[in-house]
């Protein structure tokens, strides 16, 4: 036989089957009902009565036994142990009855008072193990209403106990008013379990299946109710209640085992909130008690009739009332709970916005003082983070400013994507190389700060110098990247502004150096700083005032002595501090931007002295006349289209001009080498300047619109020593006439320097062998290069 129970709420309960302890009992059950109707009609012995007792209770202890397995050492397994040793209690307060009634009046019904303190014993340890179960936590007040129902219980089981009684006292317990009492106390306590199991079943069983709690409630329900009918058996004292219902209990009680153990796997009920639920109990009783009074006084006087009546419908209408303020309470506490569920949910809802606006303050905050491409601190952070180093002037505190060499050329060939994962890259060099505790920042643009503690400054320096000289990967394209970079150490009562400034000039003098590296700040460099300064102050002044001239330094063709061309050169001479050489002011220039003003004005006054040249001597004027355009001029996006409006300007044809660059300022590409084929378009000559010292890419001659070569004087030095001294100035005319290029030599300055170019068949040539750089009138006075008046400037 195989019966499907609905399983507890959120999951199934194995289907009920007949086990043996389910049979057995059942049996049980069976034989003693056949046994006890049997003795209601003839007199039978009482001693096997008592015996299914001896099987039927074992075998339903060792099922609650089995109940609490599958949950070692958790609140269900120590419920049902006590369940089953208070089960065992009460076999042996049963084989006490036993033998109360054995050893008793054949007479009457005699229950001892040590049996029903065994009785009550049993019932007290099922009690105990009920109220140890973790479920709802119970306020005082609850503790007090669960005490006043059980009260009530007791009083109402023992009224219709006494009812039964009395009428029957002198057959059922002639002999002794304590048997009396003992038993209605046993029957009382009985009850009591009742209530306790229904009421925690309903309020709350935690880990015990509620089903199960249900079918133990059954089980007092039966062992108590059939107690309160042996006063029925008074007139056969060989018969005893306990016969039929011990079975009966026992059986029920197994049914509630195998509901444990078939609900170990399914998911717990959830607790039922105390307070919510109307506890039917004591009105029942008193519904009851006045049943009972109207029933025991319906053969008295009419007039105590009505009374009674009159009492009972009191009663009834009182508790009436008191059920449906007590169902209006429940209405309102149920409105209240929605609203408190619903300010929950708003105050949740608050909550949750308040969360996300810190979470957004917070990222407002982030965003303030870091970068937003590559996430380092920025200036305010890093100047914060300065300060509060600088506090106490700890050892070896060092600021370090970075910037990267030629990023600007690849921003503008590749585009601000790459540009910007180059950014980020660089980043994360950064990083990842400086020593924890550190601070990174991005200042803007291409330039990086860093504060450093520690003594290990240099290290740190050439780790991340070492690693930007690598290809860097950024947006598919694999670049490098060279940073100058300048280290300054803190001072007694430095500021975090002073130490970044030194820094700064630091940073500056390793550009001045040739970039690619770094430098430590020292006193001189302020100096040098500020004479740059007020030389770069001045150098504005001298573009406004006229204090700028240039000169021009013969280029001949050495196969016949004649002039070819020109390189123009601008010279200062200071009103109070007298000539200033280009070596001085034009990095000064470079520095501050004032290079790009000062080129356009080396330009313009170049090509109207060319254009007038061109006007008095006609042929004889220089073929060409050379203009030295630097990195910066180059970046300028106008630069092709000022070029070409100076020559209209002038008149000058393009052809005349050559433009000279150095290969620093064009390897990187981008919008330098597109100026220079927008100038190729307009027929303007492009000259390589110092080429061989620069990064020496023999690629840049097919990138780059080159038409001339101008060999570095440090070639043409050493040219006259043979060997392989003379290699490189013979492979570059190898190069340049393979390409088709036109080479200068430059920085020539004897007469078998001269002759060994000529000899390796170079063409074109200048310096002091030939001239000096000239004033104009003097060039134009003497056009030949080896005319012996010739004037220096």
């Amino acid at each position: 036989m195989t019966v499907t129970s609905t399983g507890r709420p959120g999951g199934e309960v194995t289907p009920l089957r007949v086990t043996a302890p389910l049979a057995i009992t059942a049996g049980l059950v069976v034989l003693a009902a056949i046994w006890f109707g049997i003795g209601l009609v003839v007199r039978t012995p009482g001693l096997l009565g008592w015996t299914t007792l001896l099987i039927s209770v074992p075998v339903a202890a060792v099922s609650s036994w089995r109940a609490g397995a599958p949950h070692p050492g958790s609140a269900p397994r120590t419920f049902w142990r006590y369940v089953s040793v208070g089960l065992l209690l009460v076999g042996a307060g049963a084989m006490s009855n036993a033998r109360d009634n054995l050893a008793g009046d054949d007479r009457n019904q005699h229950v001892s008072g040590v049996t029903s303190a065994i009785y009550l014993s049993g019932l007290l340890v099922m009690m105990i193990g009920l109220l140890r179960i973790p479920g709802i936590r119970r306020t005082g007040g609850a503790w007090t209403r669960f005490g006043l129902d059980i009260a009530t219980v007791i009083v109402t089981t023992l009224t219709f106990a006494w009812h039964l009684v009395y009428p029957r006292w002198e057959t059922w317990f002639a002999g002794s008013a304590g048997d009396t009492w003992s038993a209605l106390t046993v029957v009382g306590g009985g009850f009591i379990c009742v209530f306790a199991f229904i009421k925690v079943a309903f309020t709350g069983t935690g880990p015990i299946d509620r089903r199960a709690l249900h079918l133990l409630a059954l089980t007092g329900a039966v062992g108590a109710g059939g107690g309160s009918l042996a006063p029925l058996l008074a007139s056969k004292p060989h018969l005893n209640t306990a016969h039929l219902i011990l079975p009966a209990t026992c059986l029920v009680l197994c049914l509630a085992a195998d509901r444990q153990l078939r609900a170990a796997g399914a998911p717990p009920a959830p607790d039922r909130p105390p307070g919510r639920r109307l506890s039917v109990m004591p009105y029942a009783a008193v519904v009851a008690t006045g049943a009972l009074l109207l029933l025991s006084t319906i053969q008295g006087s009419p007039d105590v009739v009505i009374v009674a009546i009159g009492a009972i419908i009191v009663t009834v209408l009182v508790a009436a009332r008191q059920i449906i303020a007590l169902r209006d309470n429940a209405a309102l506490l149920q409105q209240l709970d929605a609203r408190l569920q619903d300010n929950a949910r708003l105050v949740e809802q608050l909550d949750s916005r308040l969360r996300d606006l810190h979470t957004y303050q917070r990222k407002l905050a982030h965003q303030a003082g870091h970068d937003a491409l590559t996430g380092l601190a920025n200036r305010t952070v890093f100047g914060e983070a300065t300060t509060s180093a600088l506090g106490g002037v700890p050892a070896g505190l060092s600021v370090a400013v970075i910037d990267l060499d030629n990023f600007k050329g690849i921003n503008d060939q590749l585009g601000h994507a790459v540009g910007d994962a180059l950014l980020q890259a660089v980043a994360e060099i950064l990083t990842t190389h400086t020593p924890a505790g550190s601070t990174v920042a991005r200042l803007g643009g291409d330039e990086y700060a860093l504060l450093l503690h520690g003594t290990d400054q240099a290290a740190v320096l050439n780790t991340i110098t070492g690693s930007l000289r690598r290809p860097l990967h950024a947006a598919g394209h694999d670049l490098i990247v060279e940073a100058s970079i300048g280290l300054a150490a803190a001072r007694p009562a430095d500021t975090a502004a002073d130490l970044l400034r030194r820094a700064d000039v630091a940073m500056y003098e390793s550009k001045n150096q040739g970039k690619g590296r770094w430098s430590v700040y020292t006193d001189e460099m302020d100096q040098r700083g500020a004479e740059q300064a007020r030389i770069a102050a001045d150098l504005r002044t001298a573009l406004d005032t006229g204090q700028l001239h240039l000169v021009y330094q013969p280029i001949v063709d050495i196969t016949d002595g004649s002039l070819y061309g020109v390189e123009a050169l601008v010279r200062w001479n200071h009103p109070a501090r007298g000539p200033i050489p280009p070596i001085d002011f034009i990095p000064a220039a470079e520095r501050t931007g004032l290079i790009v003003p000062l080129g356009a004005w080396i330009l313009a006054e170049a090509c109207t002295q060319a254009a007038r040249w061109q006007s008095r001597l006609g042929a004889a004027a220089p073929a060409i006349v050379s203009v030295n355009v630097s990195a910066r001029q180059l970046r300028e996006a106008s630069f092709a289209a000022d070029v070409a409006a100076v020559l209209q300007r002038t008149g000058l044809p393009p052809q005349h001009l050559t433009i000279e660059v150095t290969e620093t300022a064009v390897f990187d590409g981008g919008t330098a080498v597109d100026a220079l084929h927008a100038l190729k378009d307009l027929g303007v000559t492009v000259a390589l300047d110092d080429f061989g010292t620069g990064h020496s890419s023999l690629g840049l001659l097919r990138t780059c619109p080159v038409d001339l070569l101008k060999v570095d004087k440090s070639f043409v030095d050493t040219v006259t020593h043979g060997g392989e001294h003379a290699v490189i100035a013979a492979a570059l005319i190898d190069i340049s006439n393979g390409l088709h290029l036109r080479a200068v030599a430059e920085g020539v300055e004897t007469a078998e320097q001269a002759a060994e170019l000529r000899r390796l068949g170079y063409r074109y040539a200048q310096g002091y062998h030939y001239a000096r750089p000239l004033l104009p009138a003097d060039l134009e006075l003497h056009h030949l290069p080896h005319a012996d008046e010739l004037v220096e400037a």
